[in-house]
């Protein structure tokens, strides 16, 4: 008998259990109406909170940074809070926030969650995503923050890792002003931008922005120009270069009057496709991108 006669017979049952393929979610956020804001919350707005409306009829406090970078954490007077800029993820942000959440629900005052799980199997605890557990319509009321204090309630003072932390965040905030939906504007040292999260497919939205381009009307006139945009969590996020000197409102006009142009140009895609023009203005465009995530 050869040897590969020997080798051959019943298999030995293993041990081993079946390795989980997790899927990585490019849009995590997909399905929420509050996508554009989540987004820009978990990004690049330093300070800023908002309720969620759950599923249930509840709510909790979504915010960009808590204490420590922590996943969420319950105030000492009971208010909940769920951080989006945390440090340790898995391959679906929306996941890693729902388990944050429902842990959150049974948490007690003072109670912090300091990383989101992410080593449980995902069909250990389905129907656990933001999609799953919040009012999927419900937009987000932001309010933006010029500190930290709120990390405390009124009249609480800072002491030991709690205080450190503080002083950090604060020393780290980047002046920003909300000018809509998904649209920031952000003095960044000696520079100022909008950046504004679009909630179109990229595609669509480059061909429209692309229709600006060649038109001349991309920018959102003197003291600006279209710097580039970048990807994050499968949303496109254009950014303009802004002139510093002026204060932010003064770009809320301009930037209400280049979001009209962009909806007309976004519906006249169907009916009149890009030319040549505006292909090349297109190409140009994909050519100042950055994938951030």
């Amino acid at each position: 008998m050869g040897k590969g006669a020997r080798k051959k017979g019943p298999k030995q049952a293993s041990d081993r259990k079946p390795k989980v393929r997790d899927v990585f979610v490019g849009q995590p956020f997909e399905g929420l109406a509050a996508e554009p804001e989540l987004i820009a919350l978990r990004e690049f707005v330093p300070s800023a909170t908002a309720k969620l409306t759950l599923a249930d009829g509840g709510d909790v406090t979504i915010a960009t940074v808590l204490p420590m970078a922590a996943a969420a954490f319950v105030r000492s007077d009971g208010e909940r809070y769920l951080g989006l800029q945390v440090q340790t993820r898995s391959s679906d942000i929306s996941r890693d926030l729902g388990r944050s959440l429902k842990w959150l629900l049974d948490a007690k005052e003072g109670d912090v969650l300091g990383v989101p799980d992410t080593t449980t199997p995902p069909e250990a605890d389905e129907h656990t995503r933001l999609q799953d557990l919040l009012t999927p319509g419900a937009e987000l009321d932001v309010t933006l923050h010029s500190d930290f204090a709120w990390w405390l309630p009124e009249d609480a003072d800072a002491t030991g890792d709690v205080a450190v932390s503080l002083e950090r965040a604060n020393a780290a905030i980047m002046p920003t002003e909300r000018l809509g939906f998904g649209a920031y504007w952000v003095l960044a040292g000696e520079k100022a931008h909008l950046r504004w999260v679009r909630p179109e497919p990229e595609n669509l939205l480059l061909q429209a922005l692309a229709r600006l381009s060649a038109a001349g009307e991309l920018g959102l006139g003197e003291g600006s120009r279209y710097a580039g945009s970048f990807r994050a969590h499968g949303l496109l996020v254009p950014v303009w270069d802004l002139d510093s000197e002026a204060h932010a409102r003064e770009w809320a006009d301009a930037k209400d009057a280049l979001g009209a142009r962009l909806d007309t140009a976004l519906k006249s895609l169907d009916a009149e496709p890009l030319n040549a023009a505006e292909r090349r203005a297109r190409d140009g465009l994909i050519g100042r991108q950055l994938t951030l995530r």
